[in-house]
């Protein structure tokens, strides 16, 4: 059974040690942001703030900052199992004859089981506050002293795709201004962007309508920050990570569809010739991200229920929770990659790598500039192409064990030969780039050089014991007194 709610993972967490209640008064203005931070650098539990000050709504943080959470969350032993799923689905071939096609419709039918159901009302309806309601309720987090205000840090930000009708749920940090309206921080390549774009450009004038729901299952509110192509449903995918539909529910004002179990909901609308100055924002690079002109979100009605939990999570210098969620988007995807390009081995994103600065690819090389290819691939790949830094392995380099990685790519490059710079798209978070949106990536050949490459030297072998004599030493080890314990 998949979690019905944000109510039931926490039930989960408890029982399994995962979570702390915290009973003592905490001030959202920076405390409870200190209060994470430490907790995740420690590698500790979720975190339920009970008593709040200005707020009689409970806090939820670090929901997701640990691997194990992660895979309780997506109700797996590992993050491997659920690749192995998607596996499964991408290795479905186009079926040749009748038995063929018998035997895929268990698997179809299982995909199709997946698309959101929509029912008549839901819990995130108990409240409804169409009159006399303030943003202000919620003890919606300031969280480092140089930000520009409170931030919403978890939304899912569902918009309709103004030419196709299509959904799109994104995360996007909203700034608070007031009690009835926030920042969009819609970056220029993200979809709700592009939704933002089309719309004005059809009607300068206009309004689009912008749901937000705040605090669902694990797999639905990890689905807007999940990297899906265009034309797929995040909520078709949480329901293929949980085993069981998103159960949607229409808006009271809107004709968007929310997560009927979500804690709160914020129904309204964004004016498409308005726009604000946002920010700063202590941002997940650690650094804070500058001031911008972005839309303005109006909020015309709010739903929640009746004793609404506010999920929230921290960004700043890593690690922090979004890293662990990173490393789960790194795993899962990866079949999705390999099916594309079969010669990558593995893929590690390090946490220091913030995402989108630095990406280690292990490859099977098969042909000269092999490792090159694999580079422009990756930037060619939907959000991959913000990837600044790209270095490029052999197949038996472990680009889990950074000590190895740096290592081995040290040790396998000529700067000059083996480094190329292009330049093209960049994350607009990038403080560093030359402009907005715009600059320069590297990527490093780290692979051994063949002689069909240009290289004229001898590559020398890797320095490795013998297996004998290793046996040997494994069964003399208990006799030699050594404290340490024998290194494989």
């Amino acid at each position: 059974m998949a979690y019905r709610d944000l109510r039931d993972f926490l039930r989960k967490l408890e029982k399994e040690n995962e979570l702390v209640r915290i009973r003592a008064e905490v001030d959202p203005k920076l405390e409870i942001t200190e209060i994470t931070d430490r907790a995740t650098k420690a590698g500790g539990p979720a975190l339920l703030f009970e008593k709040l000050k200005g707020s009689s709504v409970p806090v939820v943080t670090n929901l997701l900052g640990s691997e194990r959470r992660m895979n309780l969350a997506l109700e797996a032993n590992s993050l491997d199992d659920v690749a192995g799923r998607i596996s499964s689905f991408l290795d479905v071939k186009s079926p040749q004859g009748f038995f063929d096609k018998l035997k895929m419709l268990p698997k179809l039918a299982e995909l199709g089981s997946f698309f959101p159901k929509s029912v008549k009302s839901g819990l995130c309806k108990e409240v409804i506050r169409r009159d006399n309601f303030s943003l202000s309720y919620f003890p919606i987090l300031t969280c480092w002293p140089g930000d520009g205000g409170p931030y919403i840090t978890w939304p899912l930000v569902i918009t309709r795709n103004p030419k196709t009708g299509k959904r799109n749920v994104g995360v996007y940090r909203m700034q608070v201004f007031d009690e009835r309206t926030t920042g969009m921080h819609w970056q220029t390549q993200k979809h709700g962007a592009e939704h933002f774009r089309d719309a004005r450009g059809a009607n300068p004038e206009g309004r689009m309508e912008v749901a937000v729901a705040i605090g669902g299952d694990p797999a639905t509110c990890v689905s807007g920050i999940l990297p899906v192509p265009p034309d797929m449903d995040e909520f078709m995918f949480a329901g293929f990570l949980r085993g069981e539909p998103v159960e949607t529910v229409k808006c009271e004002t809107l004709d968007l569809e929310v997560p009927a179990n979500a804690e709160i909901i914020l129904e309204g609308h964004v004016n498409l010739g308005e726009m604000r100055t946002e920010g700063p924002f202590g941002d997940h690079t650690g650094y804070y991200s500058l001031e911008g002109e972005f839309p303005v979100f109006h909020v015309d009605c709010i739903t929640h229920r009746k004793d609404p939990i506010y999920l929230t999570t921290i960004v700043g210098r890593p690690p922090q929770e979004d890293y662990f969620i990173g490393h789960a988007i790194e795993r899962i995807f990866l079949p999705v990659m390999k099916m594309q390009h079969p010669e990558i081995v593995d893929v590690a994103m390090p946490a220091e790598g913030i995402f989108q600065n630095l990406m280690i690819v292990a490859i099977r090389k098969s042909y000269p500039g092999h490792a090159r290819k694999v580079m422009n691939a990756i930037w060619s790949l939907g959000q991959a192409m913000f990837t600044k830094v790209i270095v490029v392995v052999d197949h038996d380099v472990n680009v889990q064990d950074a000590s190895e990685v740096v290592w081995k790519a040290l040790c396998a490059i000529d700067p000059e030969r083996d480094i190329q710079f292009v330049m093209g798209p960049v994350d607009t978070l990038d403080h560093a780039a030359r402009m907005q949106d715009y600059g320069s990536k590297m990527g490093i050949d780290a692979t051994r050089k063949w002689a069909s490459e240009g290289y004229r030297g001898v590559w020398p072998d890797e320095i490795v014991m013998d297996a004998a004599t290793k046996a040997r030493v494994d069964m003399l080890w208990p006799k030699l007194g050594m404290k340490t314990p024998p290194s494989k």
